[in-house]
């Protein structure tokens, strides 16, 4: 066969190529309108010797034939009218053949026998085998093709096929598959023939062009499926087994690919089924090259289609086991196919466990057999690199949890994290998000301890470091986000029985402790938080450490609640695990527990005290104190008292005479407490506020030496506030002429000549007297308590 050498040149063979063709349908037309039959003939054949051309490759010489075909249209129709050219149509078929070259010859001998068997002078299986038998007269790959392109054209309508006006006497659906079949693997081997022409350096460019001529060959396979009596008992026995037959022999990449893909697109999803041993029996025999991971992904993904269809076939797939045929061939084809990408073995196990997700929902076995066969294949390997492997791995441990919308099934599954371990740290910690966000978007409760393991193990690239990472490298945004779904993860881990809910605890606090500085600050608050919440319902429980496990009482609980908080003191964390101790302390207090909130307690102050330097700091950590400690009613005389002294010890010492001044007048309500009968003490609540009263003295006197004028009188406005309180509040140490003695202090400071009024404590304390105007005015026990202070 001659291939063209330039573009040039072929298009010059093509247009003389499609000039001959015009020129001789002129004559051919114009002896159609004069019905002179020898004439229609002659140019006919001289206009179809044109088609005899080596000089054209495929996709040009595509184009001469369709000038062809169109032409062989108008011929077609003259030669049905006998009245016109007055011969019979036997003869005809005869004479015909007397044409001098065998191209012409045989497409005038298929329009001839086109008309023949519509006639039906002849049976039509006579004519076609007779038809199909000729053209094994054209051996030239590309004219032989277009030739057996022409008669499957021309023979689709006219099979003798059941319900066919050309069927015979007998049943010869067997002939028109016969027909087709013998057709089909002819123009196969024409088809394979036409890559093995030309020299090597435009194999590449003849091999696309041969690509684009498959549907020539794929069409005689739609024809196959369209034939109303190839029923599943002679797609079984004939049809499968012929056609795989002449993939398997043909030894050619493109048509094995290009055919096993047509059988599964144009064939009844049910002949698939119940034929899938023999169509899977052929996959391994196919070339190393044959990309056979789509051709079996695209019959899984029809077989999973059929089955979401309707429920009545579901039956049917459990009885010819589709499961382990597939699984089993998906391996022959992995294990034959030795040089078959890594990515390529992964799409197969994808659409496989897509097939099983779909028709065997149930068979969480499957599932899992589907993972192990894949750990199978990747032991003894490095983790996956290659972009689009590890997308297809991420999409294999995706779709357990997008079907069941509940990773407590996925934690059944005990290859599922050996598969992880397969992935790298960047995308394991992809993997370990989608998990959480699958947990989150379904709020899907992890309700054991066991459990709660298999998932730690799963999601452990967000919740330690992996070996070759460093969380400083991390993106800090990107690291926020993924330990804040941590935090949230840890709420999801619940369940209403007590001891099993401890054992959750322990085993999250055991994973999270791995966790390191960065990320301990966001994962231990939610797990203690979750064990306040256990502690709230044991309340009341009495407890020691007994035995192997430890029981679920507060009191032990709150022992793992104090190692935990421990760890955040060792981190730049101090004022989050001072909060934590304080919230602990707590709810020791609700439980009745005076030694355990002591000690909380105590852990605060030392944090307070080693940990927390920062003024700003410190002063918002002595008020959670005092404001804790406030509420506190489990403490006895000796330990209170132990506690409020350092406390306002601690609030004396804060660096700024205003944080001093406001911190020790918020330790007055340490000593007057009205929940409490037992904590009214008037006199230390007195002294608190003179304290107050003198540290605002000297921060008043620092400002008139830095300023040069009495300065700003909020602190002395917000202690008279206070004073009013405990007045209210009837503290018999708190007197009207304490009160009035203030307001004087103020009133002076005020209008001093050197002071301008300043702008926050002017309207403060105006508003101090309206309210006191007020009380005087509305009667009863307190207006007569007020009626002595004078505004």
């Amino acid at each position: 066969m001659m291939i063209p050498d330039g573009i040039e040149d072929e298009e010059k063979w093509l247009a003389e190529g499609i000039a001959g063709i015009q020129h001789n349908a002129f004559y051919m037309h114009r002896a159609l309108d004069a019905n002179n039959l020898r004439e229609v003939l002659k140019y006919s054949a001289q206009m179809l010797s044109e088609l005899r051309t080596s000089k054209l490759s495929p996709h040009k010489y595509y184009e001469l034939y369709m000038r062809a075909f169109d032409e062989l249209r108008k011929l077609e129709m003259f030669f049905k009218d006998e009245s016109r050219h007055g011969v019979s149509i036997v003869d005809l078929y005869e004479l015909v053949q007397h044409a001098g070259n065998i191209l012409p010859r045989l497409y005038l001998l298929c329009t001839v026998g086109s008309v023949y068997i519509k006639s039906k002078e002849a049976p039509a299986k006579d004519v076609l085998k007779d038809l199909v038998e000729m053209c094994l007269g054209v051996q030239h790959p590309i004219r032989g093709l277009f030739l057996r392109s022409y008669l499957a054209q021309i023979s689709r309508d006219k099979l003798p096929d059941i319900g066919s006006e050309y069927k015979g006497d007998s049943d010869t659906v067997v002939d028109a598959v016969d027909f087709v079949l013998q057709n089909f693997v002819e123009m196969n081997k024409l088809w394979v023939r036409l890559k093995h022409q030309g020299p090597g350096r435009l194999r590449e460019k003849l091999e696309k062009e041969r690509s684009e001529l498959r549907d020539l060959v794929g069409k005689n396979l739609h024809v196959l499926s369209q034939i109303e009596g190839v029923d599943l008992e002679m797609y079984k026995d004939t049809v499968l087994p012929r056609i795989l037959e002449q993939i398997v022999n043909c030894k050619d990449d493109l048509a094995q690919y290009y055919l096993m893909d047509c059988i599964i697109q144009v064939f009844p999803d049910e002949y698939h089924l119940q034929t899938l041993e023999t169509l899977l029996g052929a996959c391994p025999l196919l070339q190393p090259t044959v990309d056979i991971k789509t051709v079996l992904s695209q019959l899984m993904d029809r077989l999973s289609n059929y089955a979401a269809s309707s429920t009545d076939v579901l039956p049917e797939f459990l009885q010819v086991e589709a499961f382990a045929k597939l699984s089993s061939a998906i391996g022959r084809v992995i294990e034959a196919q030795v040089e078959m990408p890594i990515v390529g073995a992964i799409t197969l196990y994808v659409s496989l466990l897509t097939f099983t997700l779909h028709v065997h929902p149930d068979r969480l076995d499957y599932v899992d057999q589907v993972l192990g066969a894949f750990v199978k294949k990747l032991s003894g390997k490095p983790k996956l690199e290659d972009s689009k492997a590890k997308k297809q791995v991420v999409a294999l441990l995706s779709a357990p949890l997008e079907k069941y919308n509940d990773i407590v099934m996925a934690l059944t599954l005990s290859n599922y994290p050996r598969v992880m371990d397969h992935l790298d740290n960047e995308t394991n910690k992809v993997m370990a998000m989608v998990i959480i966000q699958s947990i989150l978007k379904n709020t899907s409760c992890i309700s054991t301890a066991d459990q709660v393991e298999v998932l730690f193990e799963l999601i452990k690239g967000l919740v330690k470091d992996l070996d070759g990472t460093d969380v400083e490298e991390l993106d800090e945004e990107d690291f926020k986000e993924e330990q804040n779904s941590v935090a949230r993860l840890i709420h999801m881990l619940y369940n209403d029985d007590p001891e099993e809910m401890l054992k959750i605890i322990c085993a999250a606090k055991k994973n999270i402790m791995n966790g390191g500085p960065k990320r301990l600050p966001f994962t231990v608050p939610p797990l203690i938080l979750s064990a306040l919440g256990l502690i709230r319902r044991l309340q009341g429980q009495e407890g020691d450490l007994t035995g192997e496990e430890v029981p679920a009482t507060p009191k032990n609980i709150f022992q793992i609640l104090n190692q935990a908080i421990g760890t955040l003191t060792t981190v730049p964390s101090p004022e989050l695990a001072l909060r934590l101790y304080l919230e602990c302390a707590e709810a020791a207090n609700d439980c009745d527990l005076e030694p355990v909130a002591y000690e909380f307690f105590t852990q605060a102050f030392v944090l307070y005290e080693e940990e927390i330097t920062d003024s700003k700091a410190q002063v918002t950590a002595i008020h959670l104190i005092i404001g804790t400690l406030q509420r506190m009613n489990v403490f006895g005389v000796e330990n209170r008292d132990t506690l409020t002294h350092k406390a306002t010890g601690y609030s004396a010492k804060l660096l700024k005479k205003p944080d001093q001044c406001r911190a020790v007048y918020a330790c007055s309500h340490l000593f007057w407490v009205d929940d409490l009968d037992g904590i009214k003490d008037g006199e230390r609540v007195l002294l608190c506020l003179k304290r107050a009263l003198r540290i605002a003295n000297a921060a008043q006197q620092m400002v008139n030496v830095t300023r040069g004028s009495s300065g700003p009188v909020t602190l002395f406005v917000e202690i008279l506030n206070k004073y009013l309180y405990f007045f209210e509040k009837g503290n018999p140490q708190i007197t009207s002429a304490a009160i009035q003695a203030l307001i004087e202090l103020i009133t002076t400071e005020m209008k001093s000549d050197s002071t301008v009024p300043e702008a926050v404590s002017d309207p403060f304390f105006a508003s101090t007297l309206r309210y006191i105007q007020f009380q005087k005015q509305k009667g009863g026990a307190m207006s007569e308590k007020y009626d002595s202070i004078k505004v």
